[in-house]
């Protein structure tokens, strides 16, 4: 799993709550079950079965692997809608390309994050790269989605390419954490990604025995998804491991611990850590439209029937009718 590292974090600028910080009580612990997306790549669903009041603002995520691919089985996704909302697609291992009926997109890979608003609308496909199809190789990544405001959800769609090296890199006064922020700020030092909703995203690596109680935004909740490894949550120390994501309550710092013993593949434990300002508006959802009301989500599938949300590009010799 190496995303973006250093070899000593000790050089990195240091971040620790406060001794006044509240500390965050952990609310539940859930499983992430497991299941099939696209053109049947593996995914654990991170926030299935939590209480959406916890999540608001963000939808849903899903963990990409961890899998190994034998030369041919490497699998994304079909063209498809989206409409009303964020994808935040951050490859840990491995490549993925992408593209869209606007003509963005790219590729990105080890550590690299793309951040799609899709706005108003656009058709979007994701798909491994022909030379990874041809080889196999590892694929382990992340996909979260952040709900926009009544207020942009009919924005102009956006890309943001957000390169591993330019995420901010941060570390616990003892060095046994590497924090990279992706989005958002932690202590006053901020991420790259540029957000309409405001939002955190950390990927913490937490040595053996290592502990992190970290400031946190009292106007944010506060998740913590474990990619990889064991540990605990909160000042109670409560157990998590691989696919489990923790839900914090009312506080001003979280604290994440890792095991002194990991799994001989697993190093280190591995989370990803998230906190948004909840929206607090009406959520209408279905598949790939994230509106206010019905009303909305139905103008949303009549307008991607008429394709005002775009055609699929004729170089890859598909229409519409093909999804």
């Amino acid at each position: 799993m190496p995303a973006v590292t250093v070899e000593n974090p000790l050089t990195l600028p240091r971040v620790v709550a406060s001794a006044e910080a509240v500390a965050r009580p952990v609310l539940a612990v859930t499983d992430a079950p497991s299941g099939f997306e696209g053109e049947g790549f593996p995914v654990r669903r991170a926030f299935a079965g939590i209480n959406y009041k916890y999540l608001d603002p963000f939808i849903m995520m899903d963990q990409m692997g961890e899998v190994d691919y034998a030369p041919g089985e490497p699998k994304g996704t079909p063209w498809h809608p989206h409409r009303g909302f964020e994808t935040v697609t951050y490859i840990i291992d491995g490549i993925f390309d992408h593209q869209d009926s606007n003509g963005g997109g790219g590729t990105i890979t080890n550590g690299d994050t793309q951040w799609m608003t899709a706005g108003s609308g656009l058709l979007h496909i994701e798909a491994p790269p022909e030379s990874l199809v041809m080889s196999g190789g590892l694929f382990h990544g992340l996909q979260l989605w952040v709900n926009l405001p009544a207020r942009d959800k009919m924005m102009a769609p956006r890309y943001q390419d957000i390169r591993g090296g330019q995420v901010q890199l941060l570390s616990t006064p003892d060095g046994g954490a590497l924090l990279r922020v992706i989005a958002g700020e932690l202590d006053g030092h901020q991420g790259p990604g540029i957000t309409h909703t405001p939002i955190t995203m950390v990927h913490a690596t937490l040595a053996p025995g290592a502990e992190i109680t970290l400031p946190w935004r009292e106007d944010f909740n506060g998740l913590a998804y474990v990619l990889a490894g064991k540990g605990a949550v909160g000042a109670e120390r409560r157990p998590i491991h691989l696919g489990q994501t923790a839900v914090f309550g009312a506080g001003s710092s979280l604290t994440v611990r890792a095991d002194e013993k990991q799994d001989s593949h697993t190093p280190d434990l591995e989370v990803v850590l998230l906190g948004g300002q909840p929206i607090r508006e009406p959520m209408a959802h279905y598949g790939p439209f994230v509106m206010n009301t019905r009303e909305e989500l139905q103008q949303a599938f009549d307008d991607f029937q008429k394709g005002r949300l775009g055609t699929i590009p004729a170089v890859h010799g598909m229409t519409e009718g093909g999804l």
